[in-house]
């Protein structure tokens, strides 16, 4: 499309429609100029006034908290927050980037996709997404590109898949004619972070950022997840799903994040076994005592979490589906004690005397006992961060006057699943 375009196309009735699904209906004025914005600055750094619009969502995670590396089953979302760019091919061997929120400018040469030595950092993450490209047998180009973000960072929600995502849907469409799907997506953003950031992630942040609304996620064949959308909505049941910001801990968790799954594998590895999902409960109950002595006590009990949340995933399908809600938001409790004590992700050993994390928890539910109603749980990696509130919308004002008070003003945020994950904004569409 051509920036003169852009204003007349956002007024259409079929882009109010793509922008309430992305965004909610009273965010799409905001939104549309943010689009017009994101144009203007394309144009105007690039020189360039002919450009596509892409967009990618953060995400939340519902259930399933720390399974996904082991190859369990993950219950998450799109959210409205996300990665936008106006986006064209430059006819060269260079990707420039920039990037308005991080005040960044990268310019990445498509001779040179080796990681630095650090493993880190956003040139790394884009490095290593070009290279996956390559390696999975797709084609790749030079292209411009001026991206925002309001996906919080460093809070649980993926910002960084949210860009991994966005880039992904750029490449697929300038030099692939939009031959990958979903999974081909998630796999290139899990390479990314396995190979150039070190990081031991699973995949379903990128999937839950690729996919769009919510979905259910079986990873016991992780070249081909079992992918369910689930048709629900938590306006339908008038709740709002509420991210508490709790602060980012000063301590580098890195070692704390990666010590779940290489714990988790210590288990796994007693049955001969690369991970937990080629394992059952049953034969680990009848091992533990050895178990015990090989991979150690907190691995058993990280394991004793993955196999029980993998039933509570499957039970709070089965009760969204058959619309026993009050039975959902009880599993959503269930999650939340597994993951204090058992998975023990809610604050860092190394640096016991902060527990931002834990704090706010006990704070949400000592508000939930006054209200009966609404469930708590740890959200994303753990050990410091954010965490998920569920509560009836009559509430939520009184919720998070509450928490700021306590936490600090802005840390509260209520947030929307949208229909879309990780998209080509095609305004041209009738």
């Amino acid at each position: 499309m051509k920036l003169e375009n852009v204003s007349s196309l956002l007024e259409s009735n079929s882009s109010k429609v793509l922008l309430r699904d992305l965004y909610g209906e009273e965010k799409i004025a905001e939104n549309a100029a943010r689009y017009q914005h994101v144009a203007e600055k394309f144009a105007e750094e690039f020189k360039n006034d002919e450009f596509e619009f892409f967009s990618a969502p953060g995400r939340t995670e519902i259930g399933g908290n720390h399974t996904d590396h082991n190859h369990g089953k993950v219950l998450a979302g799109s959210i409205q927050l996300d990665c936008v760019a106006a986006a064209s091919k430059n006819s060269s061997n260079i990707v420039n980037i920039i990037s308005e929120t991080y005040d960044q400018h990268l310019q990445i040469s498509l001779d040179d996709l080796e990681p630095s030595e650090a493993h880190a950092g956003t040139p790394d993450l884009l490095k290593g997404i070009l290279k996956g490209f390559l390696e999975e047998g797709y084609a790749i180009g030079g292209f411009d590109a001026y991206v925002t973000t309001n996906v919080i960072g460093a809070a649980g929600v993926s910002s960084s898949a949210s860009f991994e995502m966005l880039i992904c849907s750029m490449v697929d469409y300038f030099f692939n004619d939009l031959k990958l799907n979903t999974v081909a997506y998630a796999k290139i953003g899990k390479y990314s972070e396995n190979k150039y950031w070190n990081k031991q992630s699973g995949l379903l942040d990128q999937m839950a950022c690729a996919c769009g609304g919510i979905v259910a996620m079986d990873f016991k064949n992780p070249d081909q997840p079992v992918i369910e959308k689930i048709d629900f909505s938590f306006d339908s049941i008038n709740y709002d799903l509420i991210i508490v910001n709790t602060g980012k801990g000063h301590a580098d968790l890195s070692a704390e994040y990666s010590s779940v799954p290489i714990e988790m594998k210590k288990a796994a590895a007693f049955f001969g076994k690369e991970t937990l999902s080629e394992v059952s409960l049953e034969e680990f109950l009848k091992n533990v005592t050895e178990v015990r002595k090989s991979a150690g006590d907190r691995a058993v009990m990280r394991a004793l979490h993955f196999f029980t949340e993998n039933q509570r995933v499957d039970a709070q399908v089965a009760a969204l589906k058959s619309q026993q809600y009050e039975e959902f938001l009880k599993l959503i409790t269930a999650s939340g004690n597994s993951s204090w004590k058992w998975l023990q992700n809610c604050y860092s050993i190394e640096n016991y005397d902060e527990q931002s994390v834990t704090v706010a928890l006990a704070l949400t539910e000592l508000f939930l006992d006054r209200i009966q109603g609404g469930a708590c749980r740890v959200h994303g990696g753990g050990f410091a961060g954010v965490i998920l509130t569920l509560l009836p919308k009559e509430y939520t004002a009184e919720y998070s006057k509450y928490m700021e008070e306590k936490l600090g003003e802005g840390c509260v945020y209520v947030m929307n699943i949208r229909k879309y994950g990780a998209i080509h904004m095609d305004l041209n569409k009738d």
